[in-house]
């Protein structure tokens, strides 16, 4: 079967005060997703987030003077806290992860695991 050809499409424009916007709603979800220890969707929400970073970075310099106002002052303001508690959810959900992990490991190394001698004799 045919593929029908792709159209190299322009990625949209965004102005640099979109952008702040759109990251401070991923920086929301980030805090939701991490609380809700909903892992996968906040690593990719981790990644849009970055990916919004550089589009901003990518900004020709002409375009670049939402960041150096009051307005984007006040987002940075309310973004900051958010990172804090997302910076620490995170910590702890590795944290938790690797002890966790831990424990699994030394379940499979003392032998209480499902192959351990007791379970693999045959009657």
């Amino acid at each position: 079967m045919m593929q029908p050809p792709k159209l190299n499409r322009p990625a949209p424009q965004y102005t640099e005060r979109q952008l702040w916007e759109k990251y401070l709603i991923a920086t929301k979800e980030l805090l939701k997703f991490i609380k809700a220890e909903d892992i996968d969707t906040f690593l990719d929400l981790v990644d849009q987030r970055q990916r919004l970073m550089e589009m901003m970075q990518a900004l020709p310099e002409g375009e670049r003077d939402f960041s150096s106002t009051p307005e984007c002052d006040a987002m940075r303001e309310q973004i900051k806290p958010m990172d804090m508690q997302i910076m620490y959810k995170a910590r702890t959900w590795l944290n938790k992860s690797r002890r966790n992990n831990a424990q699994v490991r030394n379940y499979d190394v003392t032998g209480y695991g499902a192959n351990a001698g007791l379970f693999s004799r045959e009657y």
